[in-house]
């Protein structure tokens, strides 16, 4: 039977292990021993982001790689810095309701599949903006005004859902990556019959865990 080995992309930690390994000058093979990753891994790492001039560096490295990911991600539709976008935003502007701006981009874009864009699409665009001036004047343009979108089908019990809310599948495409560092997941953990809580904090990139313990388990 074949053993398929699954491809894991090297971390921040990994490069800072590298960097420190050739200021000691050990081999590209020790490397890979001390990583648990194939020689040709480290080589090709070490060829790709070592600038000309400079020693190879962990903080250069993940700069560079980071860049060629944003460089060969496709933009999106809705690109705020796009046409398309602005073309939306007029007819928001309108009052033009998503429905009817992804039907019109259809009727008078019929040979163009690239410029069509869904009503959900055009209300995740609305509502990933992050809170602030921008995001008040387009939630004004929807003709409802409301700063959360409604369900698509009523009567569900909807407590305990966080006002302004931004969807975990709307979030920057670097966040799922692990990429790039500063971006923080957030939990709450009680106790028994509720009389302790602990606060838990993840850094994505490093995986740095922070526990705070709380006054009480309140929803304050």
């Amino acid at each position: 039977m074949t053993q398929t080995t699954q491809y894991q992309q090297l971390q921040p930690e990994d490069r800072m292990t590298m960097a420190s390994m050739l200021q000691q000058g050990l081999s590209a093979r020790a490397m890979a021993r001390a990583l648990s990753r194939s020689p040709s891994t480290i080589t090709r790492e070490l060829a790709r982001n070592t600038l000309a001039d400079l020693p190879y560096g962990s903080q250069l490295a993940q700069v560079a790689t980071v860049g060629r990911r944003v460089a060969t991600r496709p933009v999106g539709k809705l690109d705020f810095a796009g046409v398309g976008w602005g073309v939306v935003r007029s007819m928001l502007d309108w009052k033009w309701s998503p429905q009817q701006i992804a039907a019109t981009l259809k009727r008078v874009f019929p040979d163009e599949p690239e410029r069509h864009v869904s009503h959900e699409t055009i209300y995740t665009a609305i509502y990933a903006q992050p809170r602030g001036e921008l995001r008040k004047q387009l939630v004004a343009c929807l003709r409802h005004g409301r700063s959360t979108r409604m369900p698509r089908t009523r009567g569900e019990d909807r407590r305990g859902q966080i006002p302004d809310m931004v969807s975990i599948h709307v979030r920057p495409p670097e966040v799922d990556d692990r990429v790039m560092p500063g971006h923080w997941e957030g939990d709450f953990i009680k106790g028994a019959g509720n009389k302790s809580s602990v606060g838990v904090l993840v850094e994505r990139t490093s995986r740095l865990v922070l526990l705070a313990k709380m006054d009480d388990a309140t929803a304050a």
